[in-house]
């Protein structure tokens, strides 16, 4: 990994100037939001921020994107600070100034990585399902349909070869998802860009990534399934896009669906799982 003071400023990307590389990402990630309608003229959507290379990646090409179209769109962006895992108020601050360079609006919210809901049991999808969860509610609060996550094709296929291999199930995570019958939509502008470049982002510029700790990081079955994914890929480097269009993804967000219902609230969750902080 590039050593920090060796890395370019980050406010050199934001302020136009930047190698082809990066161009093709940013063109990426446009042709997937317009393949599968993700984000239409004067969307409000929500940036759901880990503090991880993924999810300011994600940030980043939003933001540049931006620029380049015809169309306007408001993004604003929610970081959950876990209790038990707080970011350091240095980078914290970093978070802030990241955003701040690009012009997104930027909330963190202190929350619970084990609620008592959990009842002392503890795993990915439990994780994933108490993030999603808080940033659910805050799209609510906020009157926001749309929530963009920074999820990669690396993650699309290790979440197929997860489900194929142990749950006998050819299914993965969605470009697009709906919930709540359309009030809330997931988006994934990302899906379709390998992992290795948003690595490159993050090693050759200074994103200030902050990502929390997880007690799984290393043990989990995603991270036994990365080496295999790149085997399979020595021998066809379109092995991930191959998985990807096996899936045939249908799923596009229908026009209009950016306004946001006032019975949106109602159909949230709310009472015992509202976040109150």
């Amino acid at each position: 990994m590039s050593n920090k003071n060796e890395q370019i400023p980050v406010e050199e990307i934001a302020g136009g100037r930047m190698p082809p590389w990066i161009h093709r990402f940013i063109k990426q990630a446009g042709r997937t939001i317009n393949t599968f309608n993700m984000i239409e003229e004067n969307d409000r959507v929500l940036l759901g921020i880990s503090g991880g290379k993924d999810s300011l990646a994600l940030a980043l090409a939003l933001a540049l994107r931006k620029k380049w179209l015809p169309i306007d769109y408001k993004l604003e962006a929610l970081h959950i600070n876990w209790r038990e895992h707080p970011i350091p108020g240095e980078k914290m601050e970093d978070l802030e100034s990241f955003f701040r360079l690009l012009k997104i609006p930027f909330t963190s919210v202190t929350a619970s990585m084990f609620p008592d809901s959990f009842q002392d049991d503890f795993n990915c999808y439990l994780c994933s399902r108490n993030r999603r969860r808080i940033l659910f509610q805050h799209a609510a609060d906020k009157g926001i349909r749309k929530v963009a996550m920074g999820h990669h094709l690396d993650d699309l296929v290790e979440t197929s070869l997860i489900n194929l291999c142990f749950r006998a199930d050819f299914s993965t995570m969605l470009p697009v998802q709906e919930f709540f019958k359309g009030e809330i939509y997931v988006i994934r502008p990302l899906i379709q860009i390998k992992e290795h470049v948003l690595t490159r982002l993050n090693e050759s510029y200074t994103i200030p990534t902050a990502k929390p700790v997880c007690p799984y990081d290393q043990t989990n079955i995603r991270s036994k399934l990365k080496p295999i994914i790149k085997d399979l890929s020595r021998i066809d480097k379109l092995t991930r896009e191959h998985v990807f269009n096996a899936h045939k993804f249908s799923c596009r967000i229908p026009p209009g669906a950016s306004e946001y219902h006032k019975s949106s609230r109602e159909s949230l969750p709310q009472g015992k799982g509202r976040l109150s902080e």
